[in-house]
């Protein structure tokens, strides 16, 4: 007997058929002797359908109370599979984050896990139920309902692996397992059978949409057996492992591509040792996160400072960062939400040289223009124009040759 968890995200559970459909999964799973815990999303939609009413009636919604109002997403998915559960025969408990006390910072809409409490998921696995959890979801210490964040289904599963010490956790969702590239963009990407959690965290750092980042340092940290899968049909998915049971080190495993950031540029600051901590410590005060960061070579004393901010920060960060320019006396600020982030990702990358020169030479000879620039052991970021986004992903995909080999 194995105890699995499962992770449905929003297009599994988006309609009752699919609901059924999952609940049918769960059941053959429980039969074939193991424990299930269930974590589920909101139905497709549901989130940003309430976080429209709460716009409609706030210009301005206070987190605390948007945190109440977009948590009850998770909850009808919860009901709903536990009466799907019930009719195939199988007892199921239904728990809300709160109820599991799933304990988190007051970060209100990105709120951390601090602790999970899994006596009560214990109390209904001896039981021989099905235990469904409401993903996104947690609770402070006193007691008010939290979210995680985008992509917090992803960590509410994994975390609850890591409490429960479970054998896997799989994520169900509505692509067959982690790609080259995403094969909505790049017509032969491939699906990878295998890939390091660490190439994993670089990939979703970087704006792959398969697992949330947060998920995979957790995995990572506590060792947690993980797993990516379609909920549409019954293929073996990708499996993140740790690095020492990776085959191989691939030069190139994936790229990624993200829409999601902007860049906020502050001119003419004056070239000071405490500059940089005055420009980024009100930005952090702010819960603002800082991806990529240009200083330009400092000239008569003055240099231009640039970084990448989520687009949904976007307006806080330029009204921090006018701030900061007014109290530095610096020059204008300026910002551009038209940019995308491109990275490539490969264990290989720390013992072969001459990659980021294969990068910059193949999108150099289709026009492609590189403004920001950054690196890691195993990755090459760089911020480009958005228009050259899915192109540029077509000429890395095809320069490193990842439609070709087995998957």
């Amino acid at each position: 007997m194995a105890l699995i968890v499962h992770k449905y995200g929003g297009t599994s559970v988006g309609d009752p058929e699919r609901i059924r459909s999952v609940a049918e999964r769960v059941a053959r799973v429980k039969r074939a002797g193991n424990d299930v815990v269930a974590v589920v999303s909101a139905m497709a939609g549901e989130t940003d359908r309430l976080l429209q009413l709460a716009h409609k009636v706030s210009a301005d919604p206070i987190p605390q109370h948007q945190d109440l109002l977009v948590s009850t997403g998770e909850q009808v998915t919860v009901g709903l599979l536990s009466l799907a559960l019930e009719s195939l025969g199988l007892a199921s408990r239904g728990f809300l984050g709160s109820q599991v006390r799933i304990v988190t910072d007051e970060r209100h809409g990105k709120a951390r896990i601090k602790r999970i409490d899994a006596g009560r998921i214990r109390d209904a696995l001896k039981k021989g139920e099905v235990a469904i959890i409401a993903g996104f979801q947690g609770v402070t210490e006193q007691g008010a309902i939290t979210t995680i964040g985008r992509g917090g289904s992803d960590t509410s599963a994994v975390a609850i692996a890591a409490a429960l010490k479970a054998d896997v956790c799989e994520i169900f969702t509505d692509v067959a397992g982690v790609y080259t590239a995403d094969p909505r963009i790049v017509e032969g990407a491939r699906l990878l059978r295998r890939m390091t959690y660490e190439e994993m965290l670089e990939l979703a750092d970087s704006g792959a949409k398969v697992l949330h980042n947060r998920s995979v340092e957790i995995a990572a940290r506590f060792r947690v057996p993980l797993v990516v899968r379609s909920s549409f049909d019954d293929g073996e998915g990708t499996e993140i492992v740790p690095e020492e049971e990776s085959m191989e080190e691939t030069l190139v495993s994936g790229i990624s591509l993200d829409r999601k950031e902007a860049k906020v540029a502050i001119r003419h600051v004056p070239d000071r040792v405490d500059m940089p901590a005055r420009i980024f410590r009100p930005l952090a005060e702010g819960d603002i996160n800082v991806d990529m960061i240009l200083m330009n070579v400092s000239k008569e004393g003055h240099t231009d400072v640039s970084f990448t901010v989520p687009k949904d920060d976007l307006k806080r960060a330029i009204t921090i960062a006018e701030g900061v320019a007014r109290e530095l006396g610096a020059g204008k600020v300026e910002a551009s939400a038209d940019i995308a982030k491109i990275a490539v990702v490969g264990l290989g990358m720390r013992s072969h040289a001459g990659v980021a020169h294969t990068m910059f030479s193949a999108l150099a000879k289709e026009g492609v223009g590189i403004q920001m620039i950054s690196t890691s052991e195993i990755k090459v970021a760089m911020v480009i124009d958005i228009k050259y986004a899915e192109l540029a992903v077509r000429i890395l995909h095809d320069t490193f040759e990842l439609g070709k080999g087995e998957t």
